[in-house]
This record gives C-alpha cells, structure tokens and sequence, in this order.
C-alpha cells in the first residue's frame, strides 16, 4: 500500500508570539514593574522612565528596535557611567590608616 501524498494533509497550527515586556524592574529603587518605556518611532527616539523614582533615559530608535533594547542601553549607559566614575574619582585619604614605615637604609642593615 502507498502512503498519502504529503500536499494532501492539513497545516499544522501555528505558533503563537509571546509578546516581550515592556515594563521592567528599575536599576536605581528596584521595583518591579515600575520602568516604562516609550518608544517613537516617527520621531526616532524612545523614552524610559521609572514611575517611583522618576529616573529617566533617552536613545534613539530604528524600526527594528523593541523596549528591551532601549532598556538593555539603559543597562550598559548606567554601567559605564559607574566604571567612569570610579576611574576618574581620587581615592581620599584617610587619617585612621598607618601610614607605611620609609625602608631601612642600606647602612643600618651592614651594621650587624
């Protein structure tokens, strides 16, 4: 016996999109949900912006671009802005700490 011909069977059904997110947890207060993200598309640019703590980020956008990426930017500009910080910031000196003992000169050491 032969079998069906494959053009004579039904479609599978189709898989669903699983919409991404759109409000996330905020870097700064840490509440969940409280980052939202404003993205237009004419203008070109997206907007986010924490609802408790009022922090907010700017970036440009293209068609191809969703609220998880402006919110990733987020990320990494808050990132590089802590590793610049740190970089450029002196370190304060600090009276409680000993300060290090000179090294013993050559000659008291012959003297033994």
């Amino acid at each position: 016996m032969g079998k069906r011909k494959k053009s004579s069977r039904k479609p599978g059904p189709s898989r669903q999109k699983v919409p991404l997110d759109t409000t996330f947890t905020c870097l700064f207060c840490h509440h969940d949900k409280s980052v939202t993200v404003r993205l237009d598309r004419k203008e070109g640019v997206a907007q986010l912006v924490c609802r408790v703590c009022d922090q907010r980020y700017q970036s440009k956008v293209n068609h191809l671009t969703e609220a998880i990426d402006i919110y990733s930017e987020w990320i990494d500009a808050a990132d590089a802005a802590q590793r610049e910080e740190q970089v450029t910031r002196r370190p304060v000196a600090s009276s409680s700490r000993p300060s290090i003992p000179a090294p013993a000169s050559v000659e008291d050491s012959d003297e033994d």
